[in-house]
């Protein structure tokens, strides 16, 4: 679920939003070389001459990335295209070779489209493959190079095997630009394309942002917001960006186009450089790589081999289950769908089968639970032989050590009490407490509750916990109407 949408635009404004995301693949080497590609390792450990641009040394392409990039291109519904890699110049410690292999104008990807869960369309202009660079670290106040004591460099990053997915200018509010990276992240883990963790780097996002007068259709000057990892600050630095340009144009001034950094304690972006042109970065073809020349009986056996997409799977869990947007989301990005449609089809309660996976299956690992298992908990609980309570704690003994609910029901000793002896208890604990049940049966809404929870919990007490939750407030609201 996306967090809360930032302040809107002042009155008069549109804001018009470009994204590109990066994307590191999840193969086991890098993209020209041999080196393990792992998240983790200590510094400058995974390096060899090639990913560190050593004289005499030379790329050889990983057949994985490649792949994996013509997956996700087809996920996204692109033209999987003739592509050549690129030497893309320009200077930064990071790079050691002093250029980026990438792809310029013959992309692997192109002319695409993701469709966002509410419908909309935000266009693809391009996915292609290229290495990451390393990693600087600028140790000093405030972790930018311009207050940097020293510098410190990590390469383990350099030559990892990424995919940038540029989008159009489609963008129109915050909720779809981090509707979009969500979407993306959906459909990167369903195709095992990426595992898409933005805390570790392996998706990072710049967010290309233009304001213009409202009704306006051309496109104005840009600023390119680095390095985002998080939704929160996607939106928050859209925000914020959009705001200066207005400021400046109204104050009769016009913002440069520039790349600008996102700065999570000060809420602002900060200037970076002045955003070069592809001019600048002197592009011409690699010369050590050759054309990357997909088959059409490639491409139509990735099509062929396609997962079902976020977007079919949500459909398919609200048309069995009745399961609203959020819940459906929730459990497509935990990949519990075919779970819950499992034992829907097993005969288990839909709205109790959701229930239960939405709220008490937030795990990591949940892989000893199956299907059958989980239907024959949910139709107990429905017949009233488990309470909720009950059934919750089955289910996590379910998920630590798999098997049937029936084996920890009786391990437990879990038996709901009957309605007779729930009866006798209530009007046991009714005499007890007269001015209890007083303000029970007189109460306004809130004395009501409070009293139910009251008689609810001494009753729970009196069963250890394995009287029906609902069954109690059934009889207490059914004697207050008597008497």
């Amino acid at each position: 679920m996306s967090p809360p949408t930032e302040p809107k635009l002042p009155a008069g404004w549109d804001l018009v939003v470009g994204l590109e995301v990066h994307v590191e693949l999840d193969t086991a080497t890098k993209l020209f070389c041999g080196c393990i590609n792992r998240f983790g390792a200590e510094p400058n450990t995974n390096v060899c001459p090639t990913c560190l641009g050593l004289p005499g040394s030379l790329p050889v392409i990983n057949e994985r990335a490649v792949e994996l990039a013509m997956i996700l291109g087809r996920a996204l519904g692109c033209q999987v295209n003739r592509s050549v890699m690129a030497r893309k110049n320009y200077f930064y410690p990071d790079m050691p070779k002093d250029f980026q292999t990438t792809q310029y104008d013959q992309p692997t990807n192109s002319d695409g489209q993701l469709v966002l869960p509410d419908g909309f369309v935000v266009g693809i202009e391009r996915a292609h493959i290229e290495e990451d660079t390393g990693k600087s670290v600028h140790v000093g106040r405030s972790g930018r190079i311009n207050q940097a004591v020293y510098s410190l460099i990590d390469y383990n990053r350099a030559g990892v095997p990424l995919v940038e997915i540029v989008s159009k200018p489609d963008i129109r509010t915050i909720d779809q630009a981090r509707n979009f990276v969500d979407e993306l992240r959906a459909i990167l883990v369903v195709t095992g394309v990426s595992d898409a963790r933005m805390e570790e780097g392996s998706l990072r996002i710049d967010a290309n942002v233009s304001v213009r007068p409202e009704g306006l259709a051309e496109l104005r000057t840009r600023c390119e917001i680095k390095n985002i990892n998080s939704l929160r600050s996607l939106g928050r630095a859209i925000a914020y960006e959009a705001n200066r340009q207005i400021d400046l144009y109204e104050d009769g001034s016009a913002p440069q186009q520039q790349t600008r950094h996102w700065d999570e304690n000060t809420s602002r972006t900060t200037p970076g450089r002045s955003k070069e042109d592809a001019d600048d970065y002197r592009y011409f073809q690699e010369p050590d790589l050759v054309p990357l020349v997909p088959s059409p009986a490639t491409i139509a056996a990735i099509d062929e081999t396609m997962p079902q997409l976020p977007v079919a799977r949500r459909a398919a869990l609200v048309a069995a289950t009745g399961a609203d947007s959020v819940a459906a989301r929730i459990l497509v990005e935990r990949a519990q769908d075919a779970l819950a449609l499992e034992a829907v089809a097993a005969g288990a309660e839909p709205n109790k089968v959701l229930k239960r996976l939405v709220n008490d299956l937030a795990v990591d690992d949940w892989s000893n639970l199956d299907a059958t298992a989980l239907a024959e908990l949910i139709k107990m609980e429905s017949a009233g032989a488990l309470s909720a309570s009950q059934a919750k704690q089955v289910l996590a003994d379910l998920v630590e050590s798999g098997g049937t609910p029936q084996t920890y029901v009786k391990r437990r000793g879990f038996e709901v009490v009957d309605t007779s002896e729930l009866k006798s208890l209530l009007e046991q604990l009714v005499g007890d407490n007269p001015s209890e049940w007083k303000r029970f049966c007189a109460g306004d809404q809130v004395e009501r509750k409070k009293m139910q929870g009251f008689f609810t919990g001494q009753i729970m007490k009196a069963t250890r916990g394995k009287a029906d939750g609902k069954m109690v407030a059934e009889l207490l609201n059914n004697a207050a109407l008597v008497g």
